[in-house]
Protein backbone atom coordinates (compact mmCIF):
# COMPACT_ATOMS: atom_id res chain seq x y z
CA UNK A 1 0.00 0.00 0.00
CA UNK A 2 1.29 3.46 -0.88
CA UNK A 3 1.54 6.06 1.87
CA UNK A 4 -0.01 9.34 0.87
CA UNK A 5 1.32 12.61 2.19
CA UNK A 6 1.11 16.20 1.17
CA UNK A 7 3.40 19.14 1.44
CA UNK A 8 2.35 22.57 2.59
CA UNK A 9 2.66 23.69 -1.04
CA UNK A 10 0.17 21.13 -2.35
CA UNK A 11 -2.93 22.64 -3.92
CA UNK A 12 -6.34 21.54 -2.67
CA UNK A 13 -9.45 21.93 -4.77
CA UNK A 14 -12.73 23.24 -3.35
CA UNK A 15 -14.30 19.82 -2.66
CA UNK A 16 -11.18 18.75 -0.77
CA UNK A 17 -11.27 21.98 1.25
CA UNK A 18 -14.97 21.45 2.00
CA UNK A 19 -14.29 17.89 3.18
CA UNK A 20 -11.34 18.89 5.37
CA UNK A 21 -12.92 21.97 6.95
CA UNK A 22 -16.56 20.89 7.09
CA UNK A 23 -17.53 24.25 5.61
CA UNK A 24 -19.94 24.71 2.72
CA UNK A 25 -18.90 26.48 -0.49
CA UNK A 26 -20.86 29.61 0.35
CA UNK A 27 -19.34 29.78 3.84
CA UNK A 28 -15.83 29.42 2.46
CA UNK A 29 -16.33 32.33 0.05
CA UNK A 30 -18.10 34.48 2.67
CA UNK A 31 -15.22 33.94 5.10
CA UNK A 32 -12.66 34.68 2.38
CA UNK A 33 -14.35 38.06 1.86
CA UNK A 34 -14.10 39.00 5.53
CA UNK A 35 -10.56 37.66 5.90
CA UNK A 36 -11.31 34.76 8.22
CA UNK A 37 -10.43 32.05 5.69
CA UNK A 38 -7.36 31.61 3.47
CA UNK A 39 -7.56 33.17 0.03
CA UNK A 40 -7.82 30.95 -3.01
CA UNK A 41 -5.16 31.05 -5.70
CA UNK A 42 -5.92 30.96 -9.40
CA UNK A 43 -4.67 27.74 -11.01
CA UNK A 44 -6.40 28.01 -14.36
CA UNK A 45 -8.85 30.03 -16.42
CA UNK A 46 -11.83 28.81 -14.38
CA UNK A 47 -10.09 27.00 -11.55
CA UNK A 48 -8.92 27.96 -8.08
CA UNK A 49 -7.32 26.07 -5.24
CA UNK A 50 -5.96 26.59 -1.76
CA UNK A 51 -2.46 25.88 -0.46
CA UNK A 52 -2.58 22.91 1.90
CA UNK A 53 -0.40 24.76 4.41
CA UNK A 54 -2.89 27.64 4.54
CA UNK A 55 -5.76 25.22 5.20
CA UNK A 56 -3.71 23.44 7.88
CA UNK A 57 -3.03 26.76 9.63
CA UNK A 58 -6.74 27.59 9.44
CA UNK A 59 -7.67 24.23 10.97
CA UNK A 60 -5.24 24.74 13.87
CA UNK A 61 -7.19 27.82 14.99
CA UNK A 62 -10.33 28.48 12.91
CA UNK A 63 -11.76 31.08 15.28
CA UNK A 64 -8.59 33.15 15.37
CA UNK A 65 -7.49 32.86 11.75
CA UNK A 66 -6.75 36.12 9.98
CA UNK A 67 -5.55 36.13 6.40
Amino acid sequence: MTEQFRTSLAILRRKQVENETGLARSTIYDRMKDGTFPSAIKIGVKAVGWRAGDIDRFLENPAGFRA
